[in-house]
């Protein structure tokens, strides 16, 4: 098959992120800029669907782990142990550090596999009333939780960190224990902004918290926590043993496709919830499927990058320029994530585009992961985004209120991406 110009690929590109802006569904979006990239590129029209399908082909092994990861998140959130761990932790730290408590608990729900968006939302009216207790905005309360999710986002078996661990076959375990350095400097900078706009933007208001928030039977915080536990255990067992020189450890490689519904079938018997484990599971399999329908479309479109000529372009623009190579790695996925207002989607798209590429740079598999996996939670809160729009509604803010918070989510996420870049880029 012909090799297709880059011009088509950026007008591909350019044309499917215009189409998300547009609201027309991602996943078609994503194809349609497919078809447009290889034409404008030059391929005779009767090879373009195999380049699609090789590409949409190319992402299943990464949404068998997003399927699997959706077989924990329905038992973290259907059981009520997610709520269970985010109402302890609040509760623990007091009124008083209500900010570090709410950015705390969003963090530990997104790093136990929960979707960033569905945290965000599912700690809403907790927030709220926390809010509504202290006396501070609703834009304290969302920079917090959304603030929290970026930190908990990067140390998450999530869709990107397992796009990034199969793309360069790095042990997931090692790319989440990679994440905890920036992990910490983001939960430490969201704390402070929301600190210092407590008082900016409206209160909460008596309407705005529900009546009924302490009214479910949710299971107890140490049955709660063994789920996440198990899974981040077990992930965790190979990079343990690298560490501490432990031969019998270090050969441990448990996939996040089984590790994931292992751990939540186990959380589920110690909660007592066992006799609902099929429904948990299709619960949290229906709210992954939104990302694997984006995912097929965003490998359509990979398909048709990794059969261009784009990445000889970008080695010549970057010698020419004079920037280090290593810049490469977060600059792609930040861009991509930006574009599709997705991390997934543009950790994808980033891999398809440049994976091959940064490695021929020199970079060190675990430094590209880490780097590109950061580098997508930069500017990936846009307005034409799901996470945008849902965390509008749920906190119950103006659309001014919400655009204002851009700012610090996006400080949020640069020092997520400066910190991984220096320590993954210049220092390791």
């Amino acid at each position: 098959m012909e090799e297709i110009h880059f011009i088509g690929v950026l007008v591909g590109l350019a044309v499917g992120i215009f189409l998300i802006v547009k609201k027309l569904t991602p996943v078609a979006a994503l194809f349609f800029g497919a078809v447009v990239g290889a034409l404008v590129g030059g391929v005779n029209i009767q090879d373009v669907l195999r380049y699609i399908i090789e590409g949409s082909g190319s992402v299943m092994g990464i949404n068998a782990r997003v399927i699997a990861g959706g077989v924990l998140a329905g038992v973290l959130i259907e059981s009520g142990a997610a709520e269970t761990i985010a109402r302890s932790i609040v509760k623990k730290l007091g009124i008083s550090r209500s900010l570090f408590a709410l950015a705390l608990a969003t963090g530990i729900i997104t790093a136990s596999g929960i979707f960033i968006a569905v945290s965000i939302i599912l700690m809403a009216p907790i927030a709220l009333s926390v809010a509504r207790q202290a006396g501070i905005s609703k834009m304290a309360v969302l920079l917090a939780v959304s603030g929290g999710g970026k930190s908990g986002n990067i140390i998450s078996p999530n869709p990107q960190s397992v796009t990034v661990s199969d793309v360069f076959d790095v042990p997931l375990g090692e790319v989440m224990m990679a994440g905890f350095v920036p992990m910490l400097f983001a939960l430490s900078l969201t704390v402070v902004l929301a600190g210092l706009i407590k008082n900016k933007g409206a209160k909460v208001s008596p309407e705005d918290v529900s009546d009924d928030e302490h009214s479910k039977t949710l299971p107890s915080l140490s049955k709660s926590i063994v789920a996440p536990v198990v899974a981040i255990s077990l992930l965790m067992l190979g990079s343990v043993g690298s560490i501490f020189g432990i031969e019998f450890l270090k050969n441990i490689k448990l996939d996040a496709f089984f590790v994931l519904p292992i751990a939540a079938v186990v959380g589920a018997l110690v909660m007592g919830k066992g006799r609902n484990i099929i429904a948990y599971a299709n619960s949290g399999i229906m709210r992954m499927l939104p990302i694997v329908i984006i995912l097929i479309g965003a490998g359509a479109l990979g398909g048709i990058i990794v059969n261009s000529n784009l990445s000889q372009v970008v080695i010549a623009a970057i010698y020419q320029i004079g920037l280090p190579p290593v810049l490469l790695a977060p600059l792609s996925s930040t861009l991509m994530a930006g574009a599709a207002s997705s991390t997934a989607t543009g950790v994808l798209l980033a891999t398809a585009c440049f994976g091959e590429t940064i490695m021929q740079l020199g970079i060190a598999p675990l430094s590209a992961a880490v780097m590109i996996n950061s580098g997508a939670m930069f500017i990936d809160v846009m307005p034409h985004g799901n996470i945008f729009l849902a965390s509008k509604e749920a906190y119950k803010i103006t659309m001014k209120e919400r655009l204002k918070l851009m700012p610090y989510e996006i400080a949020v996420g640069g020092v997520i991406v400066v910190s991984a870049t220096v320590l993954f880029g210049f220092v390791f």
